[in-house]
Order: C-alpha cells, then sequence, then structure tokens
C-alpha cells in the first residue's frame, strides 16, 4: 500500500516473485552484469563461469528434491548421466565409433536430456513414497554405483572408460554455438547461452516453489504424515518433486559437457553426488538462491585449491609431498560441509540474510 512499505494486503502480492522494489532492483543489476560480463572478462574465466551457470541448474534441481521437498538424495549423478548421454547419442555423429544421430539442434537434444532424466526419476520415485530419511539416501546412493557399471559396459554409448565421448554439439537452426566466428568466441557465446538457461531454469523452479506444489513440497519436508492427514497427496507430490528434479539434472548433465566438449563414464561417480550435495548444503537448502551461489562457489573453488600445493612446496626448509589436488578439494568438500552444518545451517544465502537484515534494522540493529 502506498506509504506502508513492505506491508501486502494480499497472500498473492505477499507470494509475489519480485514483491518489493529493492529485488527488482537486484534482478535488474544481475541481469545488466550478466549480460555485460562476456565482454569484459576473458575466455578462461568465461569458460568457468559458464561451467558454473550448467552447473547451477542440476544444484537447482537437486535443491527442489531435497531442500524443498525433504526427499535426500545420493543419486544425482546418475540423472545427469543419463541427460549428458541422451543429448551425446541424439547430437553425436552417425559415422562415429558410438551411437549417434546426427541432430545437433539443441531445441531437440536438451529438451530430450531432461525427459529422459526426468522419465528416468519418475521410475525411482515409487521407491521415496516407501522410503524416507537414510534409507532413501542409501536407495538413491545405489543407482550411482548401477549407473557406474552400466555406462562402464556400455561401450557403444559411452566410448568406453578413459576413451569416452564427443559432448553434444550446441546448435540453433544451423548456428553453431561451441564455434568462433566475426561476431563472438566460442566461449562467449557458450556463457551467454548458459546464463540465459540458468536464468529461464531459475525463474521455472522459483515459481515452482512459489506455487501450490511447491507448498505441499515444503509441507512433506516439514511433517509428511502432518501432510498427509491434511489431504497432501504423498505418492503424487513425491514423484512430482523427483520427476522435476531428475529433469533439471537432464538439463544440466547435457549442458555442462558441451564446455569441455568430452567426457567419459569415470566422471559419474559417487563424487559428483557428493559435489551437489555440497552444493545446497553450503549454498542454503531450500532456496533456490542458496542453490546458485553453492553451485558458483564450488564451481570456482578448484581455481584456488589447484594453486595450494604449489604455495606450499616446502616446511622447515625441506621439500615435502604434497596433496594432490583431487583428493584436496574432496577433503575440502567435506571440511565445508561440517562447517556450514555447524555454524551457518541456512549456507551462503542464510549469511545474506543476515547481513540484509542488519542494515533493514539500522540503526536499531541490536
Amino acid at each position: 500500500m502506498r506509504g506502508r512499505p513492505l506491508l501486502y494486503t494480499s497472500y498473492a502480492s505477499d507470494m509475489g516473485l519480485f514483491n518489493t522494489g529493492a529485488k527488482k532492483a537486484a534482478f535488474a543489476v544481475l541481469m545488466a552484469l550478466g549480460l555485460t560480463t562476456p565482454f569484459l572478462l576473458a575466455d578462461v574465466e568465461l569458460q568457468l563461469l559458464a561451467l558454473a551457470c550448467a552447473t547451477a541448474i542440476g544444484a537447482i534441481g537437486l535443491n527442489l528434491v531435497t531442500g524443498y521437498a525433504g526427499q535426500v538424495s545420493l543419486g544425482h549423478a546418475f540423472f545427469i548421466a543419463v541427460g549428458a548421454y541422451t543429448a551425446a547419442a541424439i547430437s553425436g555423429d552417425p559415422e562415429s565409433r558410438t551411437l549417434g544421430f546426427g541432430i545437433d539442434n539443441m531445441l531437440i537434444w536438451l529438451p530430450a536430456a531432461g525427459i529422459a532424466a526426468g522419465l528416468a526419476g519418475v521410475i525411482v520415485a515409487p521407491l521415496a513414497t516407501r522410503l524416507r530419511g537414510l534409507y532413501l539416501a542409501i536407495v538413491t546412493l545405489g543407482l550411482v554405483f548401477v549407473g557406474e557399471y552400466i555406462l562402464t559396459e556400455w561401450d557403444a554409448l559411452t566410448g568406453g572408460p578413459g576413451i569416452g565421448r564427443q559432448a553434444a554439439s550446441p546448435a540453433l537452426f544451423g548456428y553453431h554455438l561451441d564455434e568462433t566466428d566475426v561476431f563472438m568466441t566460442r566461449d562467449q557465446k557458450l556463457y551467454l547461452l548458459m546464463f540465459t538457461l540458468l536464468v529461464v531454469f531459475g525463474l521455472a523452479g522459483r515459481n515452482l516453489a512459489r506455487s501450490r506444489v511447491g507448498r505441499a513440497f515444503s509441507a512433506i519436508r516439514d511433517r509428511d504424515i502432518a501432510a498427509g492427514v491434511i489431504g497432501v497427496n504423498l505418492p503424487r507430490y513425491k514423484t512430482i518433486a523427483f520427476a522435476v528434479s531428475s529433469f533439471f539434472a537432464g538439463i544440466a548433465g547435457a549442458l555442462i559437457y558441451t564446455i569441455s566438449g568430452r567426457f567419459d563414464p569415470g566422471q559419474f561417480g559417487l563424487l559428483l553426488s557428493v559435489q551437489f550435495i555440497a552444493m545446497i548444503l553450503i549454498g542454503g537448502a531450500g532456496t533456490i538462491t542458496g542453490a546458485v551461489l553453492g553451485a558458483f562457489f564450488l564451481t570456482l573453488l578448484p581455481r584456488f585449491t589447484r594453486e595450494l600445493p604449489g604455495l606450499v612446496p616446502f616446511i622447515g626448509g625441506q621439500a615435502t609431498d604434497t596433496p594432490n589436488v583431487f583428493q584436496l578439494e574432496t577433503v575440502l568438500y567435506g571440511v565445508l560441509i561440517i562447517i556450514f552444518l555447524i555454524f551457518e545451517p541456512r549456507g551462503l544465502f542464510g549469511i545474506w540474510v543476515r547481513i540484509r537484515n542488519y542494515w533493514k534494522a539500522w540503526p536499531f540493529s541490536y
């Protein structure tokens, strides 16, 4: 109301996507910054940011099923693999040694990757209606090991361990986004593509979270028995949660490996699932913004951790063996999860809320 800031006269206005002027201004600034970034940074940094954008889509999907619906899933790597190989098979060269249909139009292979992963999620969903908590986590963890075995043995699709296959080729109406031209470099085009898709799927996830379905997810997460008593259809909404989460994972899987151009079965192991769990715990479970923050944080983190072994080559004047950078990253993921769970359970988003509330209440911030 005019003259009554931050007060709402209807439930719809309270649940609005951009229900304050500050949110509208912040979104406009982020959009302007995101669209001008490819003209300000070098290609190496753009490649890393493009990877962060694609990874954030997968993190949003996991946050929908785990953060919002409360269904702990450790099988996210399996659904990412389904999306990645579906897209690669559709886009792949029919004359190559791996399965391919030669359809490089991403309007075909990108939705197909999401749908294939979503169907896999629907198949797994009945387990979620019978299990919860640790038992559900162990079952979804089993998907990762089953997926690893299938991908290792199915050489016609995957190309085999250590060899791999070409990732999906992003093209729109004959215009190839993975090639440098006179207007933009390859990394500039891929970054703009990933950033645009992140905005689309981020808004889609936020709209789902504030809809009737999202409120049902929250009810199931907080107390599923009580949710069932008040009329929430538990099997239906758990199935929707897994389907939507898997769809987002499939889209992310199709996009992530277009940046590097190649991938192999060994990249879809338990560590990948742990990385995505770390993203939503560090970023903030139950928030779309938290999933994006966590994805960017953990994607950009290796850029700094890979400098550490070179910084500590000597201890006490003598050369020492330094840990492998990948071992260091794995340990760091675990340490960060522990730190955030103990000191800031709401993650990076919780830190931002604290800062925001402090300045909103200033000078009475006590």
